[in-house]
């Protein structure tokens, strides 16, 4: 006990270590992964009191309230309605053990003290987390463009506005025509909604 409550006042407690691949089933945090739906755990990183795992889909967060306590709360952030921003890597001086990785997800900041001898693997999870940022981006700027495209074609038809027996009185051409348009935006939304970072992190991977 004394022993973590040492570590705790000296702050060593919170240096985490990179799991590899092979202990990933060893973790706690690995019995809230959906591996049903086929998400993947492509890093997880653990301290005395904390796991932070970083899958194709989403963040999750093990938070542990001390060494000496065992309760502990997770938090899930889909990169979907999460995106990474400000990331940063603070490396190691010559008198520290670690090296620090910090992000925020739609304002929620995180800093997570990582041994510094896994500093390639730190740079490997900066990379990734700063192309999804980007990729979330274009997303978000290609839902845009859609979204005004779509409007301005639907209000050359105007059938939003018209009362629905006047709608159902037009010829089968005009509905057809309105009914494809929506199937399209539908089908376009789709291929642009792809949240699924798999091959993000696997392009970055060096473990």
């Amino acid at each position: 006990m004394f022993k973590s409550l040492a570590s705790d006042a000296f702050g060593l407690s919170d240096i985490g270590k990179i799991i590899p691949p092979n202990q990933f089933n060893q973790t706690d945090i690995d019995d809230y992964i959906f591996h049903e739906d086929d998400e993947k755990i492509y890093f997880v990183i653990k301290s005395k009191t904390d796991e932070y795992c970083f899958t194709n889909v989403a963040f999750l967060h093990l938070d542990g309230q001390s060494a000496t306590s065992k309760k502990r709360l997770l938090k899930r952030y889909p990169y979907r309605y999460y995106q990474p921003a400000n990331i940063m890597i603070e490396t190691a001086g010559t008198m520290d053990l670690d090296a620090e990785l910090k992000f925020s997800l739609a304002g929620q900041v995180f800093s997570i003290d990582i041994d510094k001898n896994q500093i390639e693997q730190v740079r490997d999870i900066y990379k990734a987390l700063t192309a999804i940022s980007e990729r979330c981006k274009r997303i978000a700027h290609e839902e845009a463009v859609l979204d005004k495209s779509f409007d301005t074609v639907t209000q050359m038809f105007g059938l939003r506005t018209l009362p629905e027996n006047v709608v159902l009185s037009l010829p089968d051409i005009i509905n057809q025509t309105v009914a494809q348009v929506e199937t399209a935006y539908a089908e376009r939304l789709g291929e642009i909604r792809q949240y699924d970072f798999g091959k993000v992190f696997e392009h970055y991977l060096h473990q």
